[in-house]
């Protein structure tokens, strides 16, 4: 790793004219100094004798919008029992003692409401799903996936369930909090090969009972019903946004303080769908939460 001078990069917000005049104040008045050449008679510094161990590196910008400013002036650094920092920070460290996996792809066969371009993007968990037999590449995705989580979390139980109905889901949900009592359960949503969710928040599952592709829907609110709290959602598909609206009106509705304790990652707001470029991966909110340093060298 390269170690980089402080001082170089804060003096790259500074023009070459303003470098050039502090090195010609520095050669004034200290004219015997070792790295510099100075004419008397033209009053000229010979920069190309000037040696420096400085990088210097280009301007960036980061953080610089006025709600960052606002919220380093109001939350100084180190630990706060108040403020803005406290409202979302755990009293007590809260462990993920299961995860459940839920991968709708329905691989090979494409939403009704989406229209998909080509090329477009295709990789789920890195791997190509059309590189293979369908049900083999859903096979080879649910177990990437699962190998994905738990590098973050070795120690929490993993059960995933691929193209499922409701009766699946349900069993898989129940069984997951049966698991983790009163730790907190991870439920992962893979939606891409259903149609959106709906305005009411429901996500799409399938009936296997039948020849060709059947959708069933599911309401969140039964969802919530059978992972109770602690838990918390990701849910990786088009308007996704309006799974967490549904959500925040079953929380305003609730009486229940227990239903608040969950946490919502959305890929995507409700008026938007996942990109399909095919430079980044179909899963491309879910590999940036799984695996961020090989997205980050990739892109």
């Amino acid at each position: 790793m390269t170690l980089v001078d402080i001082t170089a990069a804060r003096l790259s917000n500074q023009s070459d004219d303003y470098l050039i005049n502090r090195i010609n104040n520095d050669v004034v008045s200290n004219p015997t100094a070792d790295n510099y050449d100075y004419d008397y008679d033209n009053c000229n510094v010979y920069e190309n004798r000037v040696t420096s161990s400085m990088v210097y590196l280009a301007q960036t910008a980061v953080l610089c919008e006025f709600r960052h400013d606002d919220f380093e002036v109001s939350n100084p650094t180190g630990p706060s029992q108040n403020g803005l920092v406290a409202k979302w920070r755990p009293k007590e460290r809260m462990k993920t003692g299961m995860v459940a996996l839920v991968l709708c792809l329905n691989i090979s066969c494409d939403p009704p409401d989406v229209i998909k371009i080509s090329p477009c993007a295709r990789l789920e968990s890195w791997i190509d799903p059309f590189a293979m037999a369908p049900q083999k590449a859903l096979d080879a995705i649910g177990k990437a996936l699962s190998l994905h989580y738990e590098r973050w979390q070795p120690k929490a139980r993993y059960k995933y369930t691929l193209d499922p109905t409701v009766e699946e889901v349900k069993k898989l949900c129940n069984g997951s909090r049966r698991f983790a009592k009163t730790e907190r359960v991870l439920f992962h949503y893979n939606g891409h090969g259903v149609p959106k969710p709906t305005a009411n928040g429901e996500i799409w599952l399938f009936n296997k009972y039948t020849l060709y592709a059947q959708y069933i829907p599911l309401p969140i609110s039964e969802l919530d019903s059978w992972l109770k709290s602690p838990s918390i959602y990701v849910f990786d598909c088009s308007a996704a946004g309006n799974i967490v609206n549904a959500f925040i009106e079953l929380i305003d509705a609730s009486t229940s303080s227990s239903v608040k304790d969950c946490i919502l990652l959305a890929a995507c707001e409700s008026h938007e769908t996942l990109p399909q470029s095919a430079d980044f991966p179909a899963d491309l909110f879910t590999s940036c939460l799984t695996t961020p340093i090989q997205m980050a060298l990739r892109w």
